[in-house]
């Protein structure tokens, strides 16, 4: 058994307790406690406390401690209960507490995986336009359920994924102008693949939007011809005209126009 001897208001929390306790050898400090816990235990100068009681109360410190970390931390945004416990983890409290923590938080409203989700949802879609393969991928690394996150994922419908992957493609196409039609298709595909949009999407923006006309094409091949002949500027004739046909059609021209370029230019 303990006596508390004396107890004192921490000096940088009004809200915590300092106990000091006599266990035979003297007054020596003990443990500090919140204050709701302190009026909880009803916690006073001259009582016993044996180790039973003295751990019980311990605990639900950590338990308070740590419902007022997680507060904290919810201050500044949404969280889901994974990233909580992550959280906690690094604060020093006792992992057997976490399930009370979460408990409570979601007593009073404070934590709640689904609506979490949902925000998440809205915002990745609204802000930075990624598909629901990414976003789904980071709401499990966030510790979300899988059932949770189908959920949330109703948030983003067919037509506002389409919508998304639309606008994105269309900046792509304006910075894709020198490419021909064929790389064009490949890097537009890789890009909206890259942002999670799932292949059906895919393949309907692509089929939305306009393609290079012969016009167009033509330029871009003019432009990726001046690059590669300073290239192949010192083969003789023969090698250089295979070269370049070569290096064009990698590029993704069709035939007609590089043999068109190779007998305008090349072939005089």
């Amino acid at each position: 058994m303990v006596k508390i001897t004396r107890i004192t208001t921490q000096k940088n929390n009004s809200e915590r307790f300092s106990i000091f306790i006599d266990e035979g050898n003297g007054e020596e400090f003990g443990f500090g406690v919140d204050q709701d816990v302190l009026i909880r235990f009803g916690l006073r100068k001259g009582i016993e406390l044996n180790q039973e009681t003295l751990d019980e109360i311990q605990f639900e410190d950590h338990i308070k401690k740590g419902f007022n970390l997680a507060l904290h931390y919810l201050s500044y945004r949404m969280r889901s209960e994974k990233e909580i416990i992550d959280h906690l983890a690094t604060k020093e409290i006792e992992e057997a507490a976490f399930s009370s923590i979460i408990s409570k938080l979601k007593r009073y409203g404070y934590v709640n995986d689904l609506e979490f989700a949902r925000a998440f949802v809205r915002t990745k879609v609204n802000a930075g336009g990624k598909g629901p393969y990414i976003i789904h991928q980071e709401l499990i690394q966030k510790g979300v359920s899988q059932d949770t996150i189908e959920k949330a994922l109703e948030e983003y419908p067919y037509e506002r994924q389409f919508e998304r992957a639309e606008e994105f493609a269309l900046k792509k196409v304006k910075k894709l102008k020198n490419v021909s039609s064929t790389e064009l298709k490949q890097k537009l595909g890789q890009a909206l693949t890259s942002k999670g949009f799932e292949r059906e999407i895919i393949q309907e923006v692509m089929n939305e939007i306009d393609h290079k006309n012969h016009e167009e094409e033509w330029e871009a091949l003019l432009l990726q011809a001046q690059k590669a002949e300073r290239r192949f500027s010192k083969l003789d004739s023969k090698e250089y005209k295979y070269k370049m046909k070569q290096f064009l059609y990698r590029k993704g021209f069709p035939f007609s126009l590089i043999n068109h370029y190779l007998e305008e230019f090349i072939d005089q």
